[in-house]
């Protein structure tokens, strides 16, 4: 009864404290704001495990946008000051973990729960997902802010020819890892705070130690999803007045690859669906 009228309280609190700064730094915008404090508030409610990898998620995403500005000015044509997020962009990222969420909350109410297939397959399921759904937002991200600001030559995931920087689907190795890099640090998250607010036995509780690796993949996975439809279903080309990699055809712009089907925000949809998917079941498998 006590987690029913405290943890709501600190969740707002926190959601609420975290959401007015992220406004002032311009790392949301105040729809990106209103709709960051629902779904943080939503996550922090249900369990301190997922408002945590809710937080490693944004804040690692952050500070990464802001790494190399000037650099990523040049070839980012929709480049914005801090990465500043609206509410489109918050819901493309959290939406389906808040769905998640709140079904373990209708599950298991207010009790934090170990990945346990034993006890419950569907909630390990569950939890596999929202998991699986901040590494892959992790993983995208890091490889992105990180992969264009690598020395090495981006190549198209699905020909290997070297492509200009901010081309859709273009990967290097350091991208890939970082996006692996990323999912482990979701995951780390996710088991660290579990030590203090679930009750395991000792195998089970042992076994949790396994959540980092699966992260780490579901992190490179979504990044690799990512990557794929990007350079299949999503156009990039060459505008010859502006001298940057753009998302749409036109008159002044030469196609590198893609089709123009999906805009970035739809790719990124996709990749969280298949990746969350996919991390379900193997947590279900695994757990």
């Amino acid at each position: 009864m006590e987690n029913v009228v405290i943890q709501p309280s600190v969740a707002v609190l926190i959601s609420f404290v975290i959401a007015i700064k992220a406004y002032r730094r311009k790392s949301l915008d105040v729809t990106g704001a209103v709709a960051g404090f629902i779904v943080m508030t939503l996550h922090f409610a249900v369990s301190y495990r997922f408002g945590a990898i809710l937080l490693v998620f944004f804040f690692t995403s952050s500070k990464l946008t802001k790494v190399g500005e000037d650099k990523k000015r040049r070839f980012d044509v929709e480049f914005k000051e801090g990465g500043q997020r609206n509410w489109i962009q918050v819901l493309a990222n959290s939406g389906v973990a808040s769905v998640l969420v709140l079904a373990v909350w209708r599950l298991a109410g207010w009790e934090d729960k170990c990945l346990d297939g034993k006890e419950s397959a569907v909630i390990t399921s569950l939890i596999g997902g929202i998991i699986g759904q901040y590494s892959c937002c992790n993983g995208d991200t890091w490889s992105s802010e990180l992969g264009v600001l690598s020395d090495a030559q981006p190549r198209l995931i699905t020909t290997f020819k070297p492509v200009r920087r901010g081309t859709n689907g273009g990967v290097t190795l350091a991208g890939l890892l970082a996006a692996a890099a990323a999912g482990g640090v979701i995951g780390l998250a996710f088991v660290i705070i579990g030590f203090f607010t679930t009750k395991c036995v000792f195998d089970v509780a042992l076994k949790q130690l396994l959540v980092i690796p699966v992260a780490a993949l579901a992190g490179l996975c979504g990044s690799l999803i990512d990557s794929l439809l990007g350079a299949t279903l999503q156009f990039s080309g060459f505008c010859t007045v502006r001298n940057k990699v753009v998302g749409k055809p036109g008159p002044t712009v030469r196609k590198i690859s893609g089709l123009d089907i999906l805009d970035n925000n739809a790719v990124n949809l996709v990749s969280i669906l298949l990746t969350t998917l996919l991390t379900s079941v193997g947590c279900a498998y695994i757990f």
